[in-house]
């Protein structure tokens, strides 16, 4: 049997079963018309050359079957055949398009590629993690962020922003032959810094060094929380440290920070 698309004029050969199937409406392979194939339905094909198939036309009653080749014996039980089920799909005649190829799934290497992305981020920050406290603009945002999520930025030296403010040098109340020697440090840095290495060098009247020392947080401080939460930004503290009395030859001292 054959059926014509009412568009593209396409004449497609077709079976019983799919018509039957299709309950008439196909779809054209060439232009992706849906029609009705009983319209144009037709046993053979007409003579060469034609254009049109001839339309079938539509009786408001059925026809009556006359000519039967075929009648069941009437002792022989028939069993009941299940309705057809309705198709799940609108069967296509002549060349079936191919279906595109379905991209393939980037979206597990795009994710990879940002965590190892961000990853190398946070490594590089780790290590210059004393440049980025200690910059003006990233580190005021670096500590309002860790202020919000209740984090704690490591201590970053800067001695270039540690100011002796006040210093004294008398002799021990309660030791003789040493010194007490004050000092008060401020921290004019917009961020904490852990305790200085002190070094304090005593000279004669001529420049020439007497004594030095050179201090650890621990040798001038004994208070741990103190050392873990370093000297905060603004924030002063004294010193006191007791050393040997050189004699009457030390007439001038020095403080330095490392």
């Amino acid at each position: 049997m054959y059926a014509q698309c009412p568009d593209c004029r396409t004449v497609f050969s077709l079976d019983a079963s799919a018509l039957a199937q299709a309950r008439g409406g196909v779809i054209c392979g060439n232009c992706e018309t849906l029609f009705d194939a009983l319209d144009t339905l037709a046993d053979q094909l007409p003579p060469e050359p034609f254009r049109l198939l001839a339309e079938n036309r539509r009786s408001e009653e059925a026809p009556r079957l006359e000519l039967a080749i075929y009648r069941p014996r009437e002792d022989v039980p028939v069993a009941a055949e299940p309705p057809p089920a309705a198709p799940a799909f609108t069967p296509r005649f002549a060349h079936e398009r191919r279906a595109p190829r379905q991209r393939a799934r980037r979206w597990p290497w795009v994710l990879t590629c940002a965590l190892l992305t961000l990853l190398l981020a946070a490594q590089v920050a780790w290590a210059k993690r004393d440049l980025l406290v200690a910059d003006p603009a990233i580190g005021t945002w670096l500590r309002q962020a860790c202020a919000s999520l209740g984090c704690k930025l490591p201590l970053v030296r800067d001695v270039h922003r540690l100011h002796l403010v006040a210093r004294d040098v008398q002799a021990h109340p309660s030791v003789p032959g040493a010194l007490m020697i004050s000092a008060t440090v401020r921290n004019d840095a917009p961020f904490a810094q852990p305790y200085p290495v002190v070094t304090m060098i005593l000279s004669d009247a001529d420049g020439h060094r007497v004594a030095m020392r050179r201090l650890h947080p621990t040798d001038y401080l004994d208070d741990n929380a103190a050392l873990r939460a370093g000297l905060a930004p603004g924030a002063s503290a004294a010193l006191l440290i007791e050393v040997a009395d050189p004699g009457t030859r030390a007439v001038a001292f020095e403080f330095g920070f490392e």
